[in-house]
């Protein structure tokens, strides 16, 4: 087996949770105690709610550890490390036995984040040392047709994973059959979903097979050169970028014929959409353009421009590696393969997983994310982003691709899915996803840039207690005119979130307008926090923690809350510990 591992993982998930001092916590103990022991980094292996997580690898086998602080790395150190002694409580998952966690790991089927997890992204050889670049060096070698390419990605099945789900080989033959002198390959980073992460945890936690799926794409349509557009919010996805273009110029897959930079985005939700995204790389306001010409005619500078997103690109080296044949084997008849999701919201195991098209929503919920923490029942998921749409606890039977997901009212999107609880007001989740779109609409069309913002003033209103009967059909109303008359997907879509909690909550909006009256008991202005006097010890903790100083009463006797100056905040709720806040 050789020397031991030890492999601490440094995405953003792991660096917010503290991994970056418990690496070099290890680091210094490794220089101070001259341990004989390789240190190294990955990224990102999906299970965020573990996090920081650390690996040990050594000739008894693969031992992965959750929830490690710096004092926890000092004892894997002189337990395991020096003693081999595993650290037993701390184990979530190994190749020895089965864990409780293990079943994260089992059900899913990786191809797209084959490498994260697995390797130091910052390193090009670990990347080549797991079959990278050989699809590349084969095509050039064998100095393999476009049409061949471009051939084997349509056997495959594959479909934009940014949400669009349009044919990826179809794409790559229309930018084919465009000849210029000029052509560009652009990978969409622009990930501006709340509760999305997909396309940053790929960049960081294997930059390279991006870059390889982009320089295939190079070769497959005849481009001349690649632009990664990538929202500044995500510096350790550049940072990593960087890092890799670098390399890859150093070993001759980029520079010569076909080299890739880098774009940064300021943000912008709309710049997702493609020709938004093409006017902010040329330096302009990111506004869509109407369509035809399509980029694949007429896109960056004019010239024929091929656009996917990170995920679609990252499957291609695995496609021309492997067949489409074996990509083909997984997923449905009109959804092939994998699908990544982000998962978010009220689920035990937030994280990041990989599973075959097809999959139900149950089985991702509930098996791979452990279904609903604090024994509350699970309600619905938000698919597809601010774009998409809530789907309700009854169709948990769907299958995740994209005619199953599109017949529910919502969108497969990018990958996020946000869980919602018996807790969640679907009243106040489409007001929230509606304030998102209204404030990023880039303002071009008159529907969408006016009417989404009427809609949300009449959202905030119900959900404020002011209501009224006729609002329902005015939301639908609006709701159709700005899916009909704007021009890009932002303004299509932004009204999937109120359309769909219609749908299947409109007793929710029913008891908001005519009942004044929240059932998840979330919207502030329609609760009241009271005092149970059955339960009320006066132990003076709702009162002592209390921001306003609304509730009074002496020791061991009964509290009470003034109404008038209550503001809901509901910290007496939480602080109590005698049940003996009610909220009504």
């Amino acid at each position: 087996m050789g020397q031991t591992r030890v492999i601490v993982g440094l995405g953003s998930c792991g660096l917010a949770a503290g991994a970056g001092k418990v690496y070099e916590k290890i680091r210094s103990l490794k220089e101070a105690e001259d341990l004989d022991f390789k240190l190294s980094k990955t990224s990102c292996s999906g299970m965020c709610y573990r996090e920081p997580l650390v690996e040990v690898v050594d000739e008894t086998g693969w031992y992965l550890y959750g929830g490690i602080n710096e004092d926890i790395a000092v004892e894997l150190l002189n337990s395991h490390v020096a003693n081999n002694n595993p650290v037993k409580e701390h184990i979530v998952c190994t190749d020895l036995y089965d864990t409780p966690d293990s079943r994260f790991f089992r059900q899913q089927v990786k191809i797209a984040l084959r490498n994260c997890g697995r390797i130091d992204p910052e390193n090009i050889m670990e990347y080549e040392a797991r079959g990278g670049y050989e699809a590349l060096k084969r095509i050039i070698d064998e100095n393999t047709d476009p049409r061949s390419i471009i051939r084997e990605v349509t056997d495959s099945g594959l479909r934009g994973r940014g949400g669009g789900g349009f044919p990826t080989g179809l794409k790559w033959k229309y930018t084919f059959n465009h000849k210029s002198t000029e052509k560009y390959v652009i990978c969409n980073a622009d990930e501006g979903d709340p509760g999305a992460f997909m396309d940053r945890s790929l960049l960081e936690g294997d930059p390279h097979s991006v870059l390889e799926g982009m320089i295939i794409a190079g070769l497959a349509t005849e481009a001349t050169s690649g632009v990664i557009y990538c929202r500044a919010e995500y510096p350790l996805a550049l940072k990593r970028l960087d890092i890799a273009i670098r390399q890859a110029r150093e070993r001759n897959y980029l520079g010569k014929d076909f080299d890739i930079s880098v774009k940064e985005g300021a943000g912008a939700f709309v710049c997702g959409e493609e020709t938004a995204l093409i006017s902010s790389v040329e330096g302009y306001r990111g506004m869509p353009a109407k369509r035809p010409p399509f980029p694949a005619e007429s896109g960056l500078w004019k010239k024929p421009t091929n656009i996917n997103n990170v995920e679609t690109f990252a499957n291609i080296p695995w496609i021309m590696r492997q067949g489409a044949a074996e990509y083909a084997r997984y997923g449905t008849e009109k959804s092939r393969g994998t699908k990544v999701f982000a998962l978010a919201g009220k689920i035990r195991h937030g994280g990041l997983v990989e599973v075959p098209m097809g999959i139900t929503i149950k089985d991702i919920v509930f098996g791979l994310g452990g279904g609903i923490p604090g024994d509350k029942t699970f309600k619905a998921v938000q698919l597809g982003g601010p774009s998409g749409g809530c789907i309700p606890a009854w169709l948990a039977d769907t299958p995740v691709d994209y005619e199953s997901v599109n017949a529910t009212g919502a969108i497969m999107g990018s990958g996020g899915l946000v869980v919602m609880d018996e807790t969640t007001c679907m009243v106040d989740i489409a007001r929230f996803f509606l304030d998102f779109t209204a404030r990023e609409s880039c303002g071009k069309c008159t529907f969408c840039r006016i009417g989404t913002m009427r809609m949300l003033e009449i959202l905030v209103r119900i959900t404020e207690g002011s209501g009224r009967e006729e609002d329902i059909a005015i939301l639908e109303d609006l709701a159709g005119q700005i899916k009909e008359s704007s021009l890009c997907g932002l303004g299509q879509t932004a009204p999937n979130p109120v359309i769909t909690t219609i749908r299947y909550f409109r007793d929710e909006y029913e008891a908001h307008i005519n009942q004044k009256r929240c059932p998840a008991k979330a919207c502030k202005k329609l609760l009241r926090y009271e005092v149970d006097e059955s339960n009320c010890t006066g132990c003076t903790v709702c009162a002592r923690n209390c921001p306003v100083s609304a509730i009074s009463g002496e020791r061991k006797e009964i509290h009470y809350i003034d109404q008038d100056i209550c503001t809901r905040c509901g910290i007496c709720y939480l602080k109590c510990r005698f049940d003996a806040i009610m909220v009504t």
